[in-house]
């Protein structure tokens, strides 16, 4: 993108040091829009000096490019590209902090001119992280071709847990257990493999499984919640403090949550309500943690967890979208 193009008033360059107070007052506005829809975002971001640093960090990423829109010499959007590990194929990812603009159709432009380079360079799998709350803009991404992968979510925790159903039982799990921990580790990993997620994940073997648990069993980091009926075991989940994540960041983390990392039940006993029994189970734990809020993620195309979370009070909060260049 080398000196600048211009379509009609608007001229676009190779974003640069110059233009980062601007696009950090853009993503500062864009961040308190999207708190006014969910409170419990972190309200850091609202200030442009903390939303400047979150782009700053982005430019400094090996691989990284970007381009900035101005208009009558003012920043009217930005959008920057960093490339992550090739677990996700030929890749450029635009994170959270990385697009803010004026207007959402300005967007279309920016990626316009920013997709040539990463095309150019053999980058065809493009991710972007956008705020769900901003209903405008998830539309200007779709129009460019993107589709929904991913949800970020976030909820309130529960005073109390319900009741469990049918005779199930919830306890907290025990070393005992880890055999058939490993089993519930695997078989989420197994049903994204399956249509209509058709993820890519490499799964760890059985033992690989039954090893990490084992190795990592009693880390206070981790609370393990179990489901079982007359001695056999249903499903698990996990809680834990959000910074435990490495997903969540920047923009996306939303400070002092708490998470539900992980919850899953084996595929012979599914559809007894040992999942939503789990997923309250984290929410009553993080109430007595003390967490305000508890956050979660999952794949839309998982159509067990796209229907069970938001059953359960998840709100969304940013959406990852994905794109293939065919």
């Amino acid at each position: 993108m080398p000196g600048l193009a211009a379509t009609g008033s608007t001229s676009f360059a190779p974003l640069a040091e110059e233009h980062l107070d601007g696009a950090a007052v853009l993503l500062a506005a864009r961040h308190t829009a999207s708190r006014c829809a969910e409170p419990a975002l972190d309200p850091r971001y609202e200030e442009p000096d903390a939303a400047r640093v979150e782009i700053a960090g982005l430019v400094a990423r090996e691989g990284a490019s970007g381009v900035v829109s101005v208009r009558d010499g003012e920043i009217a959007g930005y959008l920057v590209g960093v490339p992550l590990d090739e677990t996700w194929g030929p890749n450029i990812w635009v994170e959270s902090a990385g697009h803010a603009v004026a207007a959402p159709e300005l967007v279309r432009d920016l990626y316009g001119v920013a997709a040539a380079r990463w095309v150019a360079e053999g980058r065809t799998s493009h991710y972007a992280v956008v705020p769900a709350t901003d209903p405008e803009l998830v539309d200007a991404w779709f129009r460019l071709g993107f589709g929904h992968q991913h949800v970020h979510a976030i909820r309130e925790p529960l005073a109390e847990a319900p009741a469990p159903p049918g005779g199930i039982v919830l306890r907290v799990a025990r070393r005992e257990d880890i055999d058939v921990l490993a089993r519930v580790e695997l078989s989420l990993g197994e049903h994204q493999l399956l249509s209509p997620v058709f993820s890519r994940m490499t799964l760890p073997t059985l033992d690989e499984a039954r090893a990490e648990w084992d190795e990592d069993f009693g880390d206070p980091k981790y609370t393990t919640f179990v489901a079982e009926r007359d001695g056999t075991l249903l499903g698990a989940a996990i809680g834990c403090a959000i910074e435990v994540s490495t997903m969540h960041r920047s923009l996306l983390l939303p400070r002092g949550a708490g998470f539900l990392g992980f919850a899953a039940v084996l595929p012979e006993h599914r559809g007894l309500g040992a999942g939503r029994l789990l997923g309250e189970a984290v929410l009553a734990w993080a109430a007595e943690q003390g967490y305000p809020a508890v956050a979660t993620d999952w794949r839309m195309t998982n159509l067990l967890s796209s229907r069970t979370w938001p059953r359960l009070g998840f709100r969304p909060t940013f959406y990852r979208l994905h794109r293939a260049i065919a």
